[in-house]
């Protein structure tokens, strides 16, 4: 299992070169059952939140219902159990909340590793990061 940062999403939705070309391929592989991932419930947020800005707040209604409909796709709920394990993480290796909550997650997923492009989840020793 692997799980998906809300910039794989974004990627994909909004970069029209290489870099989004890899997220669409990756979420795709998702998508037929290749690959298993989960993200977090907060990547909805941050996924529409983006396209919004970027695009149009119709584009980022398309944009988030396809997050939550993507066949083979866990959504990791946001609970407070997961919020303490969060804080737990800014406080071992001064993440910013959001990054807390995601790694949190992954780690609650038993993910192999957390596909993203931000360098930053290299200091969580107990998961590693694998870039787009």
């Amino acid at each position: 299992m692997l799980y998906l940062d809300a910039n794989v999403f974004i990627y994909a939705a909004l970069n029209r070169e290489d870099l989004g070309d890899r997220a669409r391929s990756l979420l795709r592989e998702v998508q037929q059952g290749k690959l298993h991932a989960s993200s977090s419930a907060l990547t909805f947020d941050e996924l529409a939140w983006a396209v919004k800005k970027n695009r149009s707040l119709e584009d980022a209604v398309v944009a988030g219902g396809a997050f939550l409909n993507m066949p083979g796709l866990k959504i990791v709920e946001v609970s407070g159990e997961l919020l303490a394990s969060a804080l737990e993480l800014i406080k071992q290796y001064r993440l910013d909340p959001r990054d807390s909550i995601h790694a949190s997650s992954a780690l609650l997923e038993d993910a192999e590793a957390i596909v993203s492009t931000d360098e930053h989840f290299d200091r969580v020793k107990e998961i590693r990061r694998r870039t787009i």
